[in-house]
């Protein structure tokens, strides 16, 4: 099993920089990808960003491309994703997701192990 821990949320003004990070533990760490997602009351978990763990290539949801960047730290076996211009649409818990099949990186289907989230509020 693989633990995920994530920190770094908080409550921000619009306009506001967060950056959450995404801690590992567990068995020998070999994702094919790891992600974020984020869920706001009353809404489905939706895709944020993800990352090939080899090769690096990212991807973003739409409401978050140019705002938000995904990175990795492959020697700390963590991933980051840091947060910009943010707005009171981005409030939501925001999930790290890994994965160590091949899979959809857009899908929550595509991931097997969770962090337990943390919460992102960000005020008018």
């Amino acid at each position: 099993q693989v633990q995920l821990v994530e920190s770094g949320g908080g409550l921000v003004q619009t306009g506001g920089s967060l950056r959450l990070s995404c801690a590992t533990s567990g068995r020998t760490f070999t994702a094919y990808a790891m992600g974020w997602f984020r869920q706001a009351p009353g809404k489905e978990r939706e895709f944020v960003s993800a990352i090939h763990w080899g090769g690096g290539s990212t991807y973003y949801a739409n409401s978050v491309k140019g705002r938000f960047t995904i990175s990795r730290d492959i020697a700390k076996n963590t991933v980051d994703l840091q947060m910009s211009s943010l707005k009171p649409a981005d409030t939501a818990v925001y999930y790290c997701a890994y994965t160590s099949a091949y899979s959809n990186v857009y899908s929550a289907k595509g991931y097997d192990h969770w962090g337990q989230g943390t919460q992102v509020t960000v005020s008018s």
